[in-house]
């Protein structure tokens, strides 16, 4: 827990599903059975650790899971567990974004050169030519620096430190990427640029400003920036690559594309929040809800991704993964009312077990009362 916050209770855990004391909802008016039946089904998928979050009207908020959060000491799933959410940041950082739109501070159709002059000019790309929007929205034409040579070995660079302006550089020197007929070619170069915008405009980094106006507002006492830390605050979600525990990372240079850490229930928090229309005022949600088609057919708007994981009933969330082997999977119906979240310890799985995770996520959002 971060300094900030005084110490929680400890809460013993039983059973591989809880109901945490964070609701008034009648547990007569609650049924169980579709967590029970997604933790069936988490299970059978094979993978070593997955923890599981699950909130709606007559449940309240659900934590739990299945198989390991350390397949070292067998320390099994309770549903604290901290965990890298990876791209999931990209959303917090847009929120944050909006939240200087609202101030008048930054605009959405002003360009990255108006803010970070001089930045991007180069004979491929031109920072005059894209705007803020763009880089939000994912249809600025940049490259993703992580397509850079010298990611291709990224355990070579785990315990390095790097600032944002390097990862620019870096998507500077490569070719344009190919481009969704909607314009949309997925970047983390955006983000991190989005990030120093940020920075420019209020004199702090994002880390900063994702605490202030997010994070201890919302009194997530579990999420943090963590900067150059490669550990994680405990419990701890391990993660694994190649079988390998790769859990320490220094994952500074994925900033504000992708370097939060957080638990189940602080990021159900921030999603049911955003959603329910309490961190940004209505009109800038609808602006972030206008999507462009991606380059898997499904949408994508302001840091948002709107898909169908069960067919004809769209949610909201954002995926996120880390070279560490953390992966991050959500949904969210439109009302912010019912959520499921899934914390992975590892990313080496197949197609069919990740379509098997969606699956198993889109018919629990669906089916919580």
């Amino acid at each position: 827990m971060r300094a900030w916050t005084s110490a929680a209770a400890a809460v013993a855990v039983t059973a591989a599903l809880m109901v945490a004391p964070t609701t008034t909802a009648s547990a007569a008016a609650c049924s169980a059975k579709p967590i029970q039946t997604a933790l069936d089904g988490l299970k059978k998928v094979g993978l070593p650790g997955i923890v599981l979050t699950v909130q709606s009207p007559d449940c309240g908020r659900w934590k739990g899971g299945v198989g390991k959060s350390d397949v070292e000491s067998g320390r099994a799933i309770t549903g604290d567990e901290h965990s890298r959410i990876g791209s999931d940041t990209k959303t917090w950082t847009a929120v944050v974004v909006l939240q200087l739109v609202a101030e008048g501070k930054i605009s959405l159709n002003e360009t990255v050169d108006h803010y970070l002059p001089g930045l991007i000019r180069t004979a491929r790309y031109d920072g005059r030519k894209i705007t803020i929007r763009q880089l939000l929205q994912q249809t600025s034409g940049l490259p993703d620096y992580l397509d850079s040579p010298f990611w291709e070995d990224d355990q070579a660079h785990r315990w390095e430190h790097f600032d944002p302006i390097q990862t620019v550089k870096q998507a500077l020197s490569l070719a344009p990427p190919d481009r969704a007929p909607s314009g949309f070619a997925y970047s983390n170069t955006n983000y991190n640029l989005a990030g120093m915008v940020v920075t420019k405009v209020t004199g702090r980094g994002i880390g900063t400003e994702l605490t202030e106006r997010i994070i201890k507002p919302l009194c997530l006492d579990e999420t943090y920036w963590p900067g150059d830390e490669t550990t994680i605050d405990e419990p701890d979600l391990r993660s694994y690559t190649d079988g390998v525990d790769t859990t320490e990372w220094n994952v500074s240079e994925a900033d504000a594309s992708g370097e939060l850490i957080s638990t189940g229930a602080d990021t159900t928090k921030f999603w049911t929040s955003l959603l329910g229309g309490k961190l940004l005022p209505a009109a800038l949600l609808t602006e972030m809800k206008k999507t462009v088609l991606d380059d898997g057919g499904e949408g994508y708007g302001l840091g948002l991704q709107r898909y169908e994981l069960t067919p004809n009933f769209p949610t909201w969330g954002h995926s996120g993964g880390m070279a560490s082997g953390h992966d991050f999977r959500n949904a969210v119906t439109e009302d912010g009312k019912r959520s499921v979240t899934v914390f992975i310890d590892t990313a080496d799985y197949s197609k069919a077990q990740s379509d098997r995770i969606d699956a198993i996520v889109g018919a629990l959002v669906r089916d919580i009362r």
